[in-house]
């Protein structure tokens, strides 16, 4: 597995396979917009279509990728969109002061489940404003909070199935940050977290991911569109970019739980996927949660397991 590319622990890289030339965008303006002012530095080129910043780009900065002269796009990874799905990316410092260090986990098999919106939960439509209501759901007998999608979409208010950056927090709800505040209180009052990702398909509005490279094929259809490109030519950095999704909502968020929607529409018909050689927890433990791919002779799902 590649390190987190979305956050500052590590280069600031994005894959583009057959572009001839990637630069790195730094909006001049500071409010989301792109102009004239910007400074433009161009990306290295590396192995396996990967493009890597020369210069350290450090928390907080805004940025964004512009292909072979295009226009300026959000990073694939990123973990941060404080402008919407159309502006650039801000780099995150993932670095908490986590309290639940003593928090042995959550089994989501047979646990009592409260499944939230955390845009219509509260008036405030917060992960913040939903937190303070964490001690009601406990005193409930609830035992995991499923957060219904996060991931960033374009406008302010949705259901979130039509996700554009998987890897980033829809800023309305408050941001990457605002994601850690809430499991670390919730695991405070004995509560599970399970966080449901959407990984069959995304929406229409911002979604850039094909200026990169082959994120989706017409080899299969979903109904809501092109799938997700499992198994045709580039595949195998797109599976490494769901599972690593994965890994980065365990790690990086404490999050006990995934649920997946619609793995009927993740299809993959190559002869094998890639199979992590052990199961890895959030804090290391082979026994905590992980990621496995399990095959079958004639079509191969991804599961996604704690």
């Amino acid at each position: 597995m590649a390190a987190d590319a979305s956050c500052v622990s590590s280069p600031l890289r994005v894959w583009a396979p057959t572009a001839s030339r990637v630069d790195l965008v730094l909006p001049a303006a500071g409010d989301g917009t792109y102009g004239r002012e910007d400074v433009v530095r161009p990306l290295n080129p590396t192995d396996g279509g990967w493009w890597v910043a020369v210069e350290d780009v450090p928390a907080g900065t805004d940025y964004a990728f512009s292909v072979d002269g295009g226009p300026a796009r959000p990073d694939p990874r990123s973990a941060h969109q404080p402008y919407g799905v159309d502006g650039p990316s801000r780099r995150f410092d993932p670095a908490f002061a986590w309290t639940d260090a003593t928090w042995q986990g959550r089994d989501a098999r047979g646990a009592v489940t409260y499944e939230l919106h955390v845009g219509t939960f509260t008036a405030e439509g917060t992960l913040d404003a939903a937190a303070a209501h964490l001690d009601e759901l406990a005193e409930l007998g609830v035992q995991m909070v499923e957060l219904m999608p996060l991931a960033a979409f374009g406008g302010d208010r949705g259901w979130g199935y039509d996700g554009v950056d998987l890897w980033a927090v829809h800023d309305v709800y408050g941001g990457p940050r605002a994601l850690q505040r809430f499991v670390d209180a919730a695991h405070a009052r004995g509560l599970g977290v399970c966080l449901d990702v959407v990984y069959n398909h995304l929406g229409p509005a911002g979604n850039y991911l094909s200026t990169f490279g082959p994120y989706f094929t017409d080899e299969h259809q979903t109904p809501w569109g092109s799938a997700v490109n499992l198994d045709q030519d580039g595949s195998r950095e797109v599976r490494a970019w769901v599972i690593e999704n994965a890994l980065h909502w365990f790690e990086q968020f404490h999050v006990d739980a995934l649920r997946l929607d619609a793995v009927h529409a993740l299809i993959d018909d190559s002869p094998s996927t890639c199979s992590p050689s052990s199961r890895v927890g959030r804090r290391g433990s082979p026994s905590r949660s992980g990621v496995r791919c399990r095959s079958w002779p004639s079509r191969t799902r991804t599961s996604l397991r704690r």
